[in-house]
């Protein structure tokens, strides 16, 4: 996706969430800085090819085991790469904001598994403090503000829809989504409305590879996309 396409998307979460753009720029820069002459990975050198299970890390995740077993690519959101390697399921790559569980996408790394370690506003210490500990040869470093340098920006929000978005960008000829929850009542409110994102980000997703997502059945007549309306 370029840049262009995607701005009006990120501009309109900015706006919902109250984000700084500055914010997530000079984290950005932060990882391009760290990165440097590093070699660090591009979307091309990352296979996720075929059907690929875009795993997300809801409860669900544990009984959709087998969905992820038959797929021919496996990317990992977050916290569902330490369910899914409990389960004897290698992941081809991990998409993290290091939040939850940055020493996994660490062992990732070191094994020579692909990260796509993402820099945003809010987690720019994170950046600061891990991105350093990693294998930067399995790093792949990513955006939601513009690309700069190494850092790309495939697409997505959260760890989940980024995934899906990063998949897409890889060449996965069908997407599955096990693991995925929009209505979870276990969540805050911050990562409800994040949830309302990613779903509208995924629907956006499917209209532009024109295949309709099984996660979204019963649920995509009721989807807005607010920044695509004056198209």
């Amino acid at each position: 996706m370029r840049y262009a396409e995607w701005r009006p998307a990120y501009e309109a979460i900015c706006s919902d969430f109250g984000f700084d753009p500055a914010a997530d720029e000079r984290a950005r820069d932060s990882l391009a800085e760290l990165v440097d002459g590093e070699r660090p990975l591009a979307v091309d050198d990352v296979d996720l090819s075929g059907t690929v299970a875009v795993c997300g890390g809801a409860a669900s995740l544990a009984g959709d085991l087998d969905a992820v077993r038959r797929a021919d690519s496996v990317v990992a959101a977050s916290i569902a790469a330490d369910v899914l390697r409990d389960a004897g399921i290698a992941v081809d790559c991990m998409v993290t904001d290091l939040d939850k569980n940055p020493e996994t996408a660490e062992a990732l790394t070191e094994a020579g598994t692909p990260v796509a370690a993402h820099a945003h506003g809010d987690n720019l210490d994170a950046v600061r403090e891990w991105i350093p500990a990693f294998d930067a040869s399995s790093v792949l470093p990513t955006t939601q503000a513009e690309p700069l340098g190494p850092v790309v920006n495939p697409g997505g929000f959260t760890d989940g829809d980024r995934a899906a978005f990063l998949a897409d960008a890889c060449g996965a000829e069908r997407l599955v989504f096990p693991g995925w929850e929009f209505d979870d009542p276990t969540v805050d409110r911050t990562k409800a409305r994040k949830l309302l994102w990613a779903e509208r980000l995924l629907r956006w997703l499917e209209l532009r590879r024109e295949e309709a997502f099984g996660v979204l059945d019963g649920r995509r007549d009721r989807i807005e996309l607010p920044w695509l309306a004056g198209e």
